[in-house]
């Protein structure tokens, strides 16, 4: 069975002739999650996947017991469906291509959607070859569903266990603005869309 999920907009608008581009629209978000003055969206792209907890005891607190957050594991899609890249543990976003990049939290704010994770800015910066993502220098995770550690079930007995939540969320990547014309997504469909539902 097909699980179908809400994401947002999620292309980059571009004229055809060199030089001359239209910036994506910018997310709507909290002011401590707004991007520099110097950055403009390259791209966004709509991940589905888990995050993955783990039951661990909490730190100097013997009979305390906790889930904690492991890494997330997800895939990335364009406007049409397409996968073009994962997403996992480091936090890394890695591109079909190869290019890949390492996020560092600066700013959260909780999500509007109850039950999910929240919504984050964080500065990244390459960690692969030249290509799609390399030039990326923040991410936007916004319109989060999903995702949050279970409330119960974490014990001593259950020390080590590891569960999957799912979740969706839309990743918006920006660049210097100078850099956005070669930031273009190949796949990417060169129209802005309306929100839509998508089937994977």
């Amino acid at each position: 069975m097909q699980c179908k999920f809400i994401v947002s907009t999620l292309a980059l608008a571009m004229s055809a002739s060199a030089g001359a581009q239209s910036a994506a629209p910018a997310a709507n978000v909290p002011e401590n999650l707004k991007s520099s003055a110097n950055e403009s969206v390259a791209m966004v792209v709509a991940a589905k996947g888990v995050q993955i907890y783990e039951c661990r005891q909490v730190k100097n607190q013997a009979d305390a017991y906790e889930w904690a957050l492991v890494a997330p594991l997800a895939d990335l899609f364009d406007a049409s469906g397409n996968k073009v890249g994962i997403h996992y543990a480091g936090p890394h976003w890695e591109s079909l291509d190869g290019s890949r990049i390492v996020g560092a939290a600066k700013a959260s704010a909780d999500a509007p959607q109850p039950g999910a994770i929240p919504w984050v800015l964080l500065a990244a910066k390459s960690d692969g070859g030249p290509g799609t993502f390399s030039k990326v220098t923040s991410v936007q995770r916004v319109n989060t569903i999903g995702g949050v550690a279970p409330r119960t079930g974490c014990s001593q007995t259950a020390a080590g266990t590891m569960v999957r939540v799912p979740y969706t969320a839309d990743y918006y990547f920006l660049a210097a603005k100078y850099e956005v014309p070669s930031q273009v997504n190949a796949v990417a469909t060169p129209v802005v869309q309306p929100r839509s539902s998508y089937s994977y």
